[in-house]
């Protein structure tokens, strides 16, 4: 009898596979690893950290060293706009603007298309509600669509902003 049981021992033994790895502990142990470091390489790689030093230095010298020169504002004549009624009471914006400019030079060339950037920023007042100049984001909102409505009037010349002198709304 006892050379049943130990026959049934030996044919467990048997049926593991012997030395090897199972199929788990291959993943476990070989291909995350590799993967690991093929993911630690690539993200070094694409941070720049391969990248050689003096390269690197001369972008970052690049950026330190902005071009800033004196700045030149022109004004624009005021405008007082009956904005669109909410209810049955009217409001209207008197606002006062000047355009912030690269260059000096730069003046003759807005005053010549300056009838174009007036009617730009009249058809887009004319259809502001109250409520969209309500807040510091309306007010922000504001200030980028006028910059936008300036730079696509005066296309080869660049506004760098739109600054409120005077704005009431009442």
């Amino acid at each position: 009898m006892a050379d049943d049981t130990t026959s049934e021992e030996e044919l467990e033994v048997e049926a593991r596979p012997k030395g090897g790895l199972s199929g788990k502990k291959l993943v476990l142990f070989v291909a995350l690893p590799i993967l690991i470091l093929a993911a630690a390489a690539a993200g070094a790689y694409f941070t720049g950290m391969f990248a050689p030093k003096e390269a690197v230095e001369e972008e970052i010298v690049e950026e330190v060293v902005p071009v800033i020169g004196p700045a030149v504002f022109y004004e624009i004549p005021g405008f007082l706009i009956n904005l669109i009624p909410s209810g049955n009471r009217d409001h209207f914006l008197k606002i006062t603007i000047s355009l912030e400019l690269e260059q000096q030079t730069d003046i003759p060339l807005v005053e010549v298309v300056m009838p174009r950037i007036v009617d730009n920023f009249q058809v887009y007042l004319r259809e502001l509600r109250i409520d969209d100049l309500s807040g510091t984001a309306g007010i922000q909102r504001l200030r980028e669509e006028l910059l936008i409505r300036a730079n696509s009037a005066t296309t080869p010349i660049k506004i760098k902003d739109v600054l409120f002198k005077e704005m009431l709304v009442h």
